[in-house]
């Protein structure tokens, strides 16, 4: 099989190969808090199944845990999904979904408590621009007077327990809690906002931990296809040459035909035979007849003939 043949093939399979696989990793219910045991399911969406996607954490109690081990005996594995039926504070801690080549989805931060008040918060960053609303609730109720908090600093109180945070910019970014009056105070989480971009792009992870990763492997990508083509042209080059000499062999060892050949000499016979050859006819001497021209006189007298 020519190296050609071989050649195409690889470089569409390293051409297809050198996209990574990406994946997004969100929360059901949509929250970051939750009361000690909640019902929670984290969501792997992945844009290739093939890729080997593991949903894992980091908690104070394990490290990397794989979703279903039976060492670590967290969560329940169904599909792309990982449901934990009965969620407690020993489970809060950063959650996150990876593939066997590498790429991993962007973290989440899970908070749960024993206490009676949670903030349900954007379980993933919000984009700079976008509305958002906060939400404190008892575990019997979410319709009570709160009071919210930045950073430990009073906002407002709302009197249904809901804050609607309207075209949130990045000075909204931080620590936010709530308190209800009579019930306590809720845990602290994060607010993540994102600069909004300015053409539009595909869906990817908000969160970048893997970039370095995806870097790399895409430069290990770029050489591979380089050197692929190198070898390309360089047999193609091969061919040709290879081809041009056996054109060129072909063409000195047709046969010749030696009655083909012509030689050409100068006319010599030709010069010999008009050389033998009179240019003249031979004079014979007796078909000759004399005639004397007649004087004066004797016009009358005619010539006799010889």
């Amino acid at each position: 099989m020519p190296r050609t043949s071989l050649l195409l093939p690889l470089l569409l399979t390293s051409l297809l190969g050198c996209r990574p696989s990406q994946a997004r990793l969100t929360v059901s219910p949509s929250s970051s808090q939750f009361f000690e045991g909640d019902f929670v399911t984290l969501i792997c969406e992945e844009d290739d199944s093939s890729a080997g996607w593991t949903l894992r954490r980091n908690t104070s109690r394990d490290t990397r845990a794989e979703c279903g081990d039976h060492n670590q005996e967290w969560g329940e594995p169904t599909g792309s999904c990982c449901n934990i039926s009965y969620i407690d504070p020993m489970d809060s801690g950063v959650y996150w979904s990876e593939s066997r080549e590498g790429p991993i989805s962007n973290m989440v931060n899970l908070t749960v408590t024993g206490g009676s008040v949670i903030l349900q918060s954007p379980v993933l960053p919000v984009m700079e621009g976008d509305d958002v609303t906060l939400l404190c609730k008892t575990k019997n109720s979410s319709n009570l007077p709160a009071a919210f908090y930045k950073d430990g600093v009073f906002i407002r109180k709302a009197a249904t327990g809901h804050m609607t945070i309207q075209h949130v910019s990045r000075s909204d970014e931080g620590l936010y809690k709530c308190d209800i009056s009579g019930h306590g105070e809720s845990p602290s989480s994060w607010i993540t906002v994102t600069e909004k971009p300015t053409t539009p792009a595909p869906p990817a992870p908000t969160s970048r931990p893997g970039l370095p990763a995806v870097l790399a492997f895409g430069s290990v990508c770029v050489l591979f296809l380089l050197v692929l083509l190198v070898l390309l042209m360089r047999d193609c080059v091969c061919r040709k040459l290879e081809a041009d000499q056996e054109a060129g062999e072909d063409a000195i060892t047709d046969d010749t035909t030696y009655s083909d050949i012509k030689i050409a000499q100068e006319p010599q016979q030709p010069v010999r035979e008009a050389r033998e050859t009179p240019s003249k006819p031979e004079v014979i001497y007796s078909s000759v007849k004399k005639f004397t021209r007649p004087t004066t006189d004797d016009q009358a007298i005619r010539p006799e003939c010889i």
